[in-house]
């Protein structure tokens, strides 16, 4: 059974509310007391050296940031009481203790917590515990908050067995609760299944194939967040990332680890990653695929090591008054065995020259001679070395590299033998030859291609933990790039394949995986959606046998139904009625979000200027007076909006390359509302929607 009490419920003033009120104020005090215990160390004298002292008072002023006590964020929201006395074989901290779980930990001045951070296993019972499975716990509360104020709380008794688990009314009400504002966390609200995904262990990588609305990529960042709990040092060494599909994207999922005070991981989009040219042209379809194509790594290391030749004179190194000589076919047998090891194209160039000066040391000592590592590294300096390994093993630029390769088509024809049939060459070389690397209008598909020389050149570093967001719409040689930023840590893969816009979508998490090099992920599925509404999920699912017949269909979990209507008009009207819907839609409470077709932004933006409506790009920050957002159809994904208003769904599918592609788009456009979705034509609907 679940019991509920509100303030307006409540009138014995030291009843329940008012000691969890209580204790909240107490918490609040002790998270400030420990905020000034940090704000008044003295590194004066701790720090060794200037150095020391700058990096030690950046970890400080980290630390004070994370302590900081946001207002309207809830301090704690939920209490799991457990059964059992110390020294029971139960979950850790079990002890008939009550304890409050909330976004970060808090003490009193004894070192007692009074907040235990959601991410400690202690905690672990609030999200998965159930009548059937109560871990231990006896009763779980949840809080309610308006405004920061703590207002209500829900009990549920896990030890009644004589009722079902019923649905938490609270934790409904946090599900549906209006947005203004960048993305926030789900601390509050995680279901045991995305519970499960973001606890993982850092050993392997973890692929979410998530619909719409399940909250994937707020499970993504809270598995960051709950990795850099359960293994600080080690990611603080290595690194962590979160890849985004555009800046909108990132800016709009911006706050949400630092609010769980993680302050120290980097966000970027694949474009950001191979940015070693800039980029300023665009490829057409056939182009861009076919450079996405995992088969352009093997013309590009054919490229990479063609200009490796074989040695047809000796080394001769003079050394005082002797002379050393290495022959020809000696040196060749080095080149050849280092080619077999397949080495980095850099890293064999300068073993070469060791493997040079090696053989002359042999000679050495067997004249008699004692030569130690510091002559065998003057030798591979030695000035007749390094030009016999300039004429065997000549240096690579990565970015000329790649000219030539898309400008010679003779050198192309040469590399992409056996790989590229001869219409596929002609597809990716350039109409227009450039002159240089600087004068090149380069694509994105073309940095992806510098990135993979560069790789093989030069190891590319690799981080602890990688997020990858939108990922189905990433070509193999994307997946290639972002692996190489993983190849010893690991990943976390959010997408969902219904949502493909790309001309290269990947159909299968199992090809894309092995373009990652990480072929062994484990693949989870979450089909149920906690944020779309259920009359507008069912209605965009009915593309789903257009668009991948082998998914599952997304269902809700929200009571509600939501706000939903098609509206047809005459084509003269059609402006008007769009900003009839956004007027209407304004009149409620939360954000608003205008999908168009990007041809269509122009002509919106100037319905909408003429009407005195202020509206916002996607990724800036809505706020009480500013709720409106404008959004091309190509920047929607990811993005949610309490109301959207979906402008010419024919418009949308039309503006892209093939109709797969523009359905897919369609059903995108169609998953971005939270609470209600008001589609707008005057065009004929796609018929796929029946």
């Amino acid at each position: 059974m679940t019991d509920t009490a509100d303030a307006t419920d409540t009138a014995d003033a030291a009843g329940p509310l008012a000691r969890e009120r209580a204790h909240l104020a107490s918490s609040r005090a002790a998270l400030r007391a420990m905020r000034a215990d940090v704000e008044a160390l003295d590194i004066k004298d701790v720090a060794a050296n200037w150095v020391n002292a700058q990096v030690l008072r950046r970890q400080i002023d980290e630390r004070i940031t994370a302590l900081a006590d946001l207002a309207h964020t809830p301090l704690f929201f939920g209490r799991l009481d457990y059964l059992h006395a110390p020294g029971a074989e139960r979950a850790e901290g079990a002890g008939g203790e009550q304890f409050y779980i909330g976004r970060r930990h808090v003490h009193d001045a004894a070192g007692d917590p009074m907040v235990i951070d959601w991410r400690a296993p202690v905690s672990q019972p609030f999200y998965r515990a159930s009548k059937k499975e109560p871990m231990d716990v006896r009763l779980r509360r949840r809080f309610g908050y308006t405004g920061g104020e703590l207002t209500a709380y829900e009990d549920e008794d896990l030890t009644d067995t004589t009722s079902d688990d019923r649905a938490s009314r609270l934790l409904q009400s946090e599900i549906e609760r209006p947005r203004v504002g960048p993305m926030r966390d789900i601390v509050a609200t995680i279901q045991p299944e995305q519970d499960e995904i973001v606890r993982a262990g850092i050993g392997g990588t973890v692929c979410v194939q998530g619909a719409p609305g399940t909250g994937k990529t707020a499970v993504g960042l809270h598995r960051v967040a709950y990795l850099l709990y359960a293994h600080r040092e080690r990611l603080a060494r290595t690194g962590t990332l979160v890849i985004g599909p555009n800046r909108s994207f990132l800016r709009y999922i911006e706050q949400v680890l630092p609010a769980l005070g993680e302050l120290n991981v980097a966000q970027a989009t694949v474009d950001d990653l191979v940015a070693h040219v800039e980029v300023r042209g665009t490829d057409d379809p056939v182009a861009a695929r076919l450079k996405g194509d995992a088969r352009m790594a093997e013309v590009l290391r054919r490229a990479v090591r063609s200009g490796v030749t074989m040695p047809v004179e000796p080394v001769i190194v003079v050394r005082g008054s002797r002379r050393w000589r290495v022959p020809a076919y000696e040196i060749e047998e080095m080149v050849r065995e280092l080619l077999a090891r397949d080495m980095r194209y850099g890293a064999a160039r300068e073993a070469l020259p060791q493997r040079i000066a090696h053989a002359v040391l042999v000679r050495m000592e067997e004249a008699g001679e004692a030569p130690d590592d510091r002559v065998q590294d003057a030798v591979a300096r030695n000035a007749a070395v390094k030009a016999a390994v300039k004429a065997i093993w000549p240096a690579v630029d990565p970015a000329k590299l790649v000219l030539r390769l898309l400008s010679d088509a003779e050198f192309l024809a040469e590399h992409a033998a056996g790989v590229l049939d001869e219409d596929e060459q002609r597809a990716v070389l350039w109409a227009k030859p450039a002159r240089g690397v600087k004068s090149a209008k380069w694509s994105s598909a073309d940095a992806v291609l510098v990135d993979e020389a560069s790789d093989l050149v030069a190891r590319t570093p690799s981080l602890g933990h990688v997020v990858l967001d939108e990922a189905q719409d990433l070509s193999p040689m994307q997946y290639r790039a972002v692996g190489r930023r993983c190849t010893t840590g690991s990943a976390t893969v959010l997408g969902d394949l219904a949502q493909g816009t790309t001309p290269w979508a990947t159909t299968s998490w199992a090809e894309a995986l092995a373009h990652l090099g990480k072929p062994d992920a484990a693949v989870e599925e979450l089909t149920q959606g906690f944020r779309v509404p259920r009359e507008v999920i069912a209605y965009a699912s009915r593309l789903l046998p257009a668009i991948a017949p082998g998914l599952a269909e997304a269902t809700s979990v929200r009571e509600s139904a939501g706000d939903f209507s098609v509206r047809e008009v005459a084509p003269e009207a059609l402006d008007a009625a769009v900003l009839g819907a956004c007027r209407e839609a304004l009149g409620r409470e939360g954000s608003v979000g205008l999908i168009a077709a990007d041809d269509r932004i122009p002509v919106l933006t100037g319905v909408l200027t003429a009407a005195g409506l202020p509206f916002l790009a996607p990724g800036e920050e809505t706020s009480a007076d500013s709720r409106l957002t404008l959004v091309p159809a190509s920047l929607a994904k990811g993005l949610e909006y309490d109301y959207v208003v979906l402008d010419e769904p024919a418009a949308v599918v039309a503006a892209e390359p093939d109709t797969r592609t523009g359905l897919r788009r369609l059903y995108v456009a169609l998953t971005r509302a939270v609470s209600g979705l008001a589609v707008v034509h005057a065009r004929p609907l796609p018929e796929e929607l029946g």
